[in-house]
């Protein structure tokens, strides 16, 4: 919870660029943040968005540090080169995008290595924004070892820049799914949001949706004009209090 902690408490973090095995023998570059101060904590795998691997999602990373988690965020568009977020992501959009294939890889991977880390509870938890929500979404429909979801505005249904819908993959739904959008947003739509619910409902499917009025997309992105306070804070403090609930008991 956000300003949760004893002012007396002691607070220490790693944060930083590394590598973790990927498939094939090859290497994945991943942002790599973890407490000092917690013995036994649950992870998070961080998905990238459309901006790319950029300066929010490190800052998000490090503040789910911060609460008591160690967090692997990976550079799923590491194939196509470096340079600066947008420069890396022109090129990834220039080239028609990452696949779903390839992200699941990468998502899979970063699972894999936090599930095996000594210091860690055995939990792990996936979430992504936007197109990272969408890849979240499929990753809880498709991947094993995943013990908790959050997708943040981030669509199910195929579309014009996704052919390929989550939702049809929504039988393999395994763990609980936390979603947040908002009302106004364009992709998902409200009308998208209702219709993804309907779906989980007929299924049996452990979730809860929060939606939020007066926000659109982005609504955590502080540094656009997107960026939404009230519904921001209010909807950090329901991801983190689900993670809490669902990662933080360990794995008997």
């Amino acid at each position: 919870m956000w300003n949760g902690w004893n002012t007396a408490d002691y607070h220490g973090m790693v944060a930083e660029t590394t590598m973790i095995p990927r498939k094939g023998g090859k290497q994945l570059r991943v942002y790599y943040s973890r407490p000092l101060d917690v013995e036994g904590y649950p992870s998070i795998v961080l998905i990238p968005h459309m901006p790319g691997w950029d300066e929010f999602l490190r800052e998000a990373a490090r503040r789910f540090t911060e609460q008591g988690y160690a967090v692997v965020c990976p550079d799923i568009y590491q194939d196509f080169g470096t340079g600066t977020p947008p420069e890396v992501s022109k090129k990834v959009m220039e080239s028609g995008g990452v696949s779903d294939e390839s992200v699941m890889s990468d998502v899979e991977d970063s699972i894999a290595f936090m599930k095996k880390h000594p210091e860690a509870n055995g939990k792990v938890g996936v979430i992504g924004m936007c197109s990272g929500g969408r890849h979240t979404f499929l990753a809880a429909c498709t991947l094993d070892d995943i013990d908790a979801a959050v997708d943040c505005w981030g669509g199910a249904f195929a579309s014009n820049f996704n052919p390929n819908a989550p939702i049809d993959k929504v039988d393999g739904l395994k763990c609980p799914l936390l979603g947040i959008f908002g009302n106004e947003d364009f992709w998902p739509s409200a009308d998208e949001v209702n219709k993804m619910e309907e779906v989980l409902k007929e299924k049996g499917k452990d979730y809860t949706f929060y939606r939020y009025d007066g926000a659109g997309h982005g609504i955590w992105y502080y540094d656009k004009p997107m960026y939404r306070q009230e519904q921001a804070m209010d909807s950090w403090n329901k991801a983190l209090d689900f993670f809490d609930e669902k990662l933080k008991t360990p794995v008997e």
